[in-house]
């Protein structure tokens, strides 16, 4: 039996990139809120900053160790399947992914040792000063990491020499066009993941009855910034959507599934679209919606998916919904975090169990958003790896076959299986025993886990010797 080795290269790349993606973006914003709490525990002493600093860090540091291993298997697979892709722009993703390497790994790498083990070994305000740079330090990760992937999806600063990318430009090709969009985008979509699961587990531990302080502390914490993120991530998107109008109008035109060019372009609601018949199906649409909201006029002019050859087009399908479940959690988290944030205020959030239950639903929400986000940009994307300039078909690995490609699909599932299901049942106690018990607060310790995370703080450690002298 013939297997395809790009269609198999494809499905393999999604699968390791949709498992990379989730960790990152909930670490960045996990690691900024633990730099708020160590922040405001050294300024005010407060004993709940501390135990919900000591707490999360536990949960990122975890998080953090599943990232890095599936993103080693990312760099691995640029050279097993894509090698043709990777020698023919070396000159510009090499450096930019060592650059990644050299001032955020690393800078996130030495100071997160201090942030796990240094909290009663240096001053305080070094381990403030940790923390700081470890949330520096991933948002400089993913800085690179976007400016590479913005670079593919609206290249600059290049040309084609033999078939070779040689740099004219270093500054054109880091900040290129869809960079700005892309880094503000991903930025409050890491704020937003970190908020809800912060949020999430604290409105779950007070429909317990557990840790209501710090669950209490937290939810004053999150749900306001969630208030403000969420709406603002809707104009940061609609920003977002005009550079990749100007940049990628095909992408645009599958993603709202316009077949047509036309003027006064409707908006549609639900459709299912039919790339043979090159048509959608059971179209619901709002007149002048589409073009009032993507040119900022009632008769903006839209490009539709015949004004390039079929085999220039995305796969509609997949980007049209794609598109449509990531904007509608989006309109989900604006309502529930305005709606969280008004109770909040009234006094009302901790005698509300409803609203509690479907804040604690909303934890896994954000990651399925932030997966149907890559889906759009990165199969939208298609026909092209480097927009423009080169195929998808010409940057796979020519002496790739299908059975080898298969092979390691099945390698990658299997390993990520049982490395992953490791992480998330050891994450899952960690989550379940909480942060450390305040003051009349009688916690059942039994289910704390005791290596290797009883070294972040030193407090569980230390207690049984304080409790022995």
């Amino acid at each position: 039996m013939e297997l395809d080795p790009l269609l198999l290269s494809r499905i393999q790349f999604a699968f390791v990139v949709s498992f990379h993606a989730i960790f990152p973006v909930f670490t960045i914003g996990l690691a900024t809120y633990i730099a708020v709490l160590e922040s405001l525990h050294y300024r005010t002493g407060h004993p709940d900053y501390l135990r919900l600093s000591i707490f999360w860090t536990r949960v990122f540091a975890l998080v953090f160790g599943m990232g890095v291993v599936s993103g080693i298997v990312m760099s691995f697979q640029f050279g097993t399947n894509w090698s043709t892709f990777s020698y023919q722009a070396a000159n510009f993703i090499g450096p930019v992914l060592s650059y990644e390497v050299v001032t955020a790994f690393f800078l996130e790498a030495t100071f997160l040792g201090v942030l796990l083990f240094g909290r009663n070994k240096v001053p305080p305000g070094v381990h403030l000063f940790a923390a700081c740079m470890v949330a520096i330090g991933t948002f400089i990760s993913s800085f690179w990491i976007l400016a590479a992937n913005s670079w593919m999806q609206t290249p600059a600063g290049v040309e084609l020499v033999d078939g070779t990318v040689k740099i004219t430009s270093w500054g054109e090709a880091i900040f290129n066009a869809s960079l700005p969009y892309r880094f503000a985008h991903m930025g409050l979509a890491s704020f937003i993941t970190g908020g809800f699961v912060v949020a999430g587990v604290s409105a779950w531990y007070l429909l317990r009855n557990r840790h209501r302080s710090t669950a209490m502390t937290a939810l004053k914490m999150s749900l306001p910034m969630l208030a403000v993120i969420t709406p603002l991530q809707l104009l940061v998107g609609d920003l977002h959507g005009l550079n990749t109008l100007e940049n990628q109008p095909v992408k645009v035109a599958a993603m709202e599934g316009h077949w047509e060019t036309q003027q006064g372009a409707p908006l549609i609601l639900f459709a299912i679209p039919d790339s043979s018949a090159e048509e959608n199906h059971l179209e619901v649409a709002i007149p002048y919606l589409g073009s009032l909201i993507l040119t900022h006029s009632l008769d903006g002019e839209v490009l539709g998916l015949k004004s390039v050859p079929a085999e220039d087009r995305p796969p509609v399908g997949i980007v049209f919904w794609s598109f449509r479940v990531m904007v509608g959690l989006g309109m989900i988290f604006i309502g529930v975090s305005l709606l969280g944030a008004m109770q909040l205020l009234r006094g009302r959030l901790e005698h509300s169990p409803r609203l509690l239950r479907v804040i604690s639903w909303m934890i896994p929400l954000p990651f399925m958003a932030v997966l149907a986000g890559w889906f759009v940009t990165e199969v939208g994307r298609q026909p092209w790896i480097i927009h423009g300039l080169m195929r998808t078909s010409e940057g796979i690995t020519p002496s790739l076959s299908g059975w080898m490609v298969l092979a390691t699909l099945i390698g990658y599932i299997t390993v990520y299986t049982i490395v992953f299901a490791a992480g998330l049942t050891y994450l899952r106690r960690v989550i379940l025993a909480g942060p450390e018990p305040g003051p009349g607060e009688h916690e059942n310790r039994s289910a704390h886990a005791k290596r290797p995370w009883s070294a972040v703080g030193g407090t569980s450690d230390e207690r049984p010797a304080q409790e022995r002298s």
